[in-house]
């Protein structure tokens, strides 16, 4: 199930669902006690307070009040709004609760140990204020664990975002398929653990709503990632070319090609400026060196079609000579991966980098964080949600762009849009990004497809991180691949 709904695309599935013939109510009935199965994990006699909201939200807390309150459990509800405004299954699940229904502002929540957050699911679309606002504010204040049902409510089911104020949950019961809300910060920190459950949705509603954003997941590019044939060799893994900055400024460029050749590249080469062929050379073993003299040099390096990826940017500086090196690399026909510099360099001409990627077929892959994204694309850095951003920036320039941090999206020209939720926050580290540019550049150099080579990419390195833990230099990184393809493959 890696497929993440939109609130309209999940509000299709109901509706799709309801229309084959499957009553809205038994919809939320399924959901309501699902929602109680989680709470009933906590041992009988634990006080219960469930907060409604005046939408169908709320009539799933009505209905798993019911159920919590038939299997022992000490239940008190307070609804957001009057019972005789309630419409359809809501009103219809209120009918069903049995106990007290008070008001919103009248609940107590000292001495219970478990509050389900009924107010708001994935459907909220304004910030929350006045009445609802101080009920989340309670909530967040209480000492009891919370579970929140379908998103925490304050949290916006596309983009994460806060509106407003928001539940923080210990836990979070959704329905049918996780939302882009559950994992894009700070949505997936409010939602704590999230169970998805199957309230009967056919997965074949899926085929009709054809949702372009899904979990950075295995099933997502596995099928693509590049498996060496036992007659294969190493020229038929393709070779990838690294550019080196001044002697001052190598580190970068040969910790991504030690990725590179780490992920399963054939052959890897740092191309370097004439000052710092010293000081590469004293640090490369199984990776090769090359002489470049500026631009030129890069271009006279990627005529050789043998050499089928680049990845530069790292450490190159912000000078003409950066966007010359740049260009000649886009000039060729090398599968490009274009980071930190590369991007920063065309901060006052974005329109002149994106003309070149749209002129060429060889496949390009951006790789900014927020504040190089912020450069290329300064009116799409202010976009509500990153997805959107990713996905229009994606679109504008013609690249496979990959917006970096704890919940990295990449995005496809054609709409595609992955988010990882696996990067342990000890790979917030120097040199941590060169390395993930290596990554998918040696994925790219073995004729990986952009997008999977990207997404793939990101859910190694994350996984790599996991296996180190603690401590991890960026350094550390590619040698922790073995262990990761180990679990991977066996």
């Amino acid at each position: 199930m890696i497929e993440l709904l939109t609130p309209a695309e999940m509000a299709e599935a109901d509706r799709l669902t309801i229309a084959s013939g499957t009553p809205g109510m038994a919809l939320m009935e399924k959901a309501g006690r699902a929602v109680a199965d989680v709470a009933a994990r906590q041992p009988l006699g634990t006080r219960v307070v469930v907060a409604c909201g005046p939408g169908n939200n709320g009539g799933d807390g009505f209905v798993a009040a019911r159920v919590l309150a038939k299997r022992g459990y000490p239940v008190r509800l307070g609804l957001l709004g009057s019972l005789d405004r309630l419409k359809g299954d809501a009103a219809e699940a209120a009918a069903g609760w049995k106990g007290e229904t008070v008001p919103i502002a009248a609940l107590d929540y000292a001495d219970a140990g478990l509050i389900i957050d009924a107010l708001f699911g994935a459907g909220l679309d304004r910030p929350l204020t006045g009445e609802a606002a101080e009920a989340v504010d309670a909530i967040n204040a209480a000492p009891g664990r919370v579970i929140a049902v379908d998103l925490p409510s304050g949290i916006h089911g596309g983009t994460g975002a806060i509106m407003g104020v928001a539940v923080r949950a210990d836990e979070t019961v959704t329905f049918f398929r996780p939302k882009p809300g559950h994992v894009l910060l700070p949505g997936r920190v409010h939602a704590g653990r999230l169970t998805v459950a199957d309230i009967g949705i056919a997965a074949d509603v899926l085929d009709t709503i054809a949702p372009k954003t899904v979990l950075n997941r295995k099933p997502l590019w596995l099928p693509a990632l590049p498996v060496p044939a036992i007659e294969g060799h190493k020229y038929g893994r393709g070779h990838a070319v690294v550019v080196s900055g001044g002697m001052l400024h190598t580190g970068a460029a040969r910790m991504a090609a030690r990725a590179a050749l780490r992920i399963g590249a054939g052959l890897v080469t740092v191309a370097s400026p004439p000052d710092a062929l010293a000081t590469n050379a004293a640090h490369l073993t199984a990776i090769m060196l090359r002489r470049m003299d500026g631009a030129a040099g890069l271009a006279e390096i990627l005529a050789d079609e043998r050499l089928n990826a680049v990845i530069l940017g790292p450490a190159l500086g912000l000078d003409a000579a950066t966007k010359d090196i740049v260009r000649a690399a886009l000039g060729s026909s090398a599968a490009a991966v274009i980071d930190a510099d590369g991007i920063s360099v065309f901060r006052d001409e974005p329109e002149a980098l994106f003309a070149l990627i749209h002129a060429r077929t060889a496949p390009v892959v951006l790789t900014p964080h927020d504040g190089e994204f912020a450069r290329l694309f300064p009116d799409l850095a202010t976009l509500p949600g990153k997805v959107e951003r990713a996905r229009e920036a994606a679109a504008r320039s013609g690249a496979v762009v990959l917006l970096k941090g704890p919940d990295t999206v990449v995005a496809a020209p054609d709409g595609r849009a992955a988010i990882a939720d696996n990067a342990p926050p000890h790979l917030a580290t120097a040199g941590s990004g060169d390395v993930l540019a290596g990554m998918i550049g040696g994925l790219l150099a073995q004729h990986m497809p952009p997008f999977e080579a990207a997404s793939a990419g990101v859910w190694l390195h994350g996984e790599a991180g996991a296996v180190l833990g603690r401590g991890l230099i960026a350094e550390d990184l590619p040698e922790a691949l073995r262990q990761v393809f180990s679990r991977l493959f066996d």
